[in-house]
């Protein structure tokens, strides 16, 4: 590992797992999963359907807690912590670590109301304030423009691309390190993800993004690195240049070219 300490100078790694497994009741779904998410990067994660990648990023922010019949062995350091100690904060790792789902979900209220409501939990109650971190979340997700007239209006009575943007505003408003994006785009139309692609491009200057994608293009379009997952196995990890072009593994090459997925 030393010869490369050189070439890992620039890099800090924010999120680290350790032999990661996991079972859905009998079902093992993730297997010795090791790998390592750069800050202010951006990492795709590609397979097909079912392979675990939604699994995946579902470990690093503990999400799959709620689901019955789930075990997990292995470690997972945020920051040098691991996540999975007995003594660690669940409500402060979700705050750190947010998640956009595939399917754009405003809450039923107002456009205000959504951004604002994950620092009203946490105890930002001045109106000023307040006012001051929708303006900038919605700023931050390209929002603000299309937007600012209509903040006491419903959010449900946004475009789906719109409805997506503003998820990610409100997973910004509480000022996480990680963003973690589950096909952020594959239920938007061409030009609300092309919005999302730059968008995503963009917050990488202040955030780290790790995005599941079925859309291998989308993956060589925005990503840095790219993990190659299939039947529950991180089957190839690196560039994604590398990754692409250079592929390692047999299978990789052949997700990649087409011949299976």
């Amino acid at each position: 590992m030393d010869m490369n300490m050189g070439a890992n100078m620039n890099n800090q790694t924010v999120i680290r797992t350790q032999d990661i497994n996991l079972w859905y009741g009998t079902t093992h779904a993730l297997t010795d999963i090791t790998m390592e998410i750069q800050k202010n990067k951006v990492t795709a994660l590609i397979g097909p359907s079912g392979c675990g990648k939604s699994t995946l990023i579902r470990v690093f922010d503990r999400m799959n807690d709620i689901i019955n019949g789930c075990r997990i062995e292995g470690k997972v350091f945020f920051n040098g912590k691991n996540i999975y100690d007995p003594d660690i904060d669940v409500i402060e790792i979700r705050k750190k670590i947010g998640m956009i789902f595939q399917k754009p979900n405003p809450f039923p209220m107002s456009v205000y109301d959504n951004v604002a409501y994950g620092p009203r939990i946490h105890n930002v109650t001045k109106r000023a304030h307040l006012e001051e971190i929708v303006k900038k979340s919605l700023k931050l997700s390209a929002l603000w423009n299309e937007v600012e007239d209509r903040l006491g209006q419903s959010a449900l009575g946004l475009s789906g691309g719109q409805q997506q943007r503003l998820c990610i505003a409100r997973a910004l408003a509480v000022e996480p390190e990680v963003i973690l994006m589950d096909e952020p785009t594959s239920a938007l139309d061409p030009i609300a993800t092309a919005k999302i692609e730059d968008l995503i491009t963009d917050l990488k200057k202040q955030y780290t993004v790790v995005i599941v994608t079925h859309n291998m293009q989308q993956a060589a379009r925005i990503s840095d690195y790219t993990g190659f997952m299939y039947l529950g196995k991180l089957i190839e990890f690196g560039k994604t240049v590398q990754v692409f072009e250079r592929p390692e593994q047999e299978l990789t090459e052949n997700y990649i070219t087409g011949r299976f997925g």
